[in-house]
């Protein structure tokens, strides 16, 4: 067993209580990564806390134990581990880890974003792997976890949902068989796949159709603004893009989607997308943010029109570097 094994094993094998959390606003990775990390754990009979700032949509209800997420620590409950599943910097796991006395717990970080900032006491990091349940399915299978329904239903959903369906760029034949395995095992890859890409509330098709209105395409990006009172209107009250950015990016004539969602606070969450071969990670980092080659996001200050001149400024800026690095100055191969 490698290094980084042992050390997460005897961790949570001396842990008594464990509290596991995700970040904020999950979504299918998220939520399957933690629900399959308490599956595996009451094998070794562990008391687990599930915590996450948000709630889980309903349409994620099919996942055991989800029904446990909390958002707020337990009143006198005393943590000796933490698991952070999903995280790519500490910011991410939001109000219920920083509500956790001092000292914070030990804390294992376990995730697959390539702008992770490798914040825990153990780092378990891929950034090769296309969902964090992926690096989860590896981890299990070493520390000899029993792969029941409910486990691979779990890692399942992320495969599924981080990579549209086993669509994306990252995907590689390992993910695959390992979909394949996880699929013999008693995972549903119909009711996954209806539930996590297919089936969306009607406050998402009203979001959309508030984005697509307000849609621009410019330079090889194509964006969208939608401001709160917008966004309020349209039931959606999540931070999430509920997936509007990928349909857009989608779009044959754009290099990049943005979708920028004006917050309650003020505050702005964009989210960006790229098809191969270009990158939108590095333009989330110089803002503030962080994520995938090809999906990432941020978080900016208000008002909603200067955070999207600025990011349709930088955004412009990184299509044309990236097309002179590409193709040549004249952005054709």
């Amino acid at each position: 067993m490698q290094p980084i094994f042992e050390k997460i094993k005897a961790r949570i094998e001396s842990a008594g209580e464990i509290a596991i959390i995700t970040h904020v606003d999950p979504d299918g990775d998220a939520l399957g990564s933690l629900a399959a990390a308490g599956v595996a754990l009451r094998q070794w009979h562990k008391q687990i806390t599930f915590l996450c700032d948000n709630r889980a949509s309903k349409r994620f209800d099919f996942l055991p134990r989800i029904d446990e997420i909390k958002n707020y620590p337990e009143g006198e409950t005393v943590y000796d581990l933490v698991i952070a599943l999903d995280c790519g910097d500490e910011l991410r796991m939001g109000n219920v880890f920083a509500r956790l006395p001092e000292p914070k717990p030990f804390l294992i970080n376990i995730d697959h974003h390539i702008t992770n900032t490798q914040f825990g006491d153990i780092n378990y990091v891929d950034g090769t792997a296309v969902s964090t349940t992926e690096i989860l399915f590896t981890l299990f299978k070493e520390l000899g976890f029993t792969f029941t329904t409910e486990l691979s239903l779990s890692l399942l959903t992320g495969l599924i949902t981080d990579t549209l369906g086993f669509r994306t760029s990252n995907v590689t034949g390992r993910t695959l068989k390992i979909g394949g395995e996880l699929v013999d095992a008693g995972a549903d890859l119909s009711l996954v796949t209806m539930q996590t890409l297919n089936l969306k509330p009607l406050s998402t098709l009203n979001l959309w159709e508030v984005g697509l209105k307000n849609m621009q395409l410019s330079q090889g990006l194509v964006w969208t603004t939608i401001n709160d009172v917008e966004r309020r209107a349209s039931g959606h009250l999540s931070s999430s893009t509920a997936g509007l950015v990928n349909f857009l990016s989608d779009l044959d004539q754009a290099a990049m989607s943005a979708v920028l969602l004006e917050m309650g606070d003020g505050s702005i969450r964009v989210g960006f997308r790229s098809r191969p071969p270009y990158n939108v990670a590095e333009l989330a980092m110089n803002l503030g943010g962080g994520g995938h080659a090809q999906a990432a996001g941020c978080t900016l200050d208000g008002p909603l029109i200067e955070a999207e001149s600025l990011v349709v400024e930088l955004s412009k800026q990184t299509i044309e570097r990236q097309q002179a690095m590409l193709f040549g100055k004249n952005g054709h191969n």
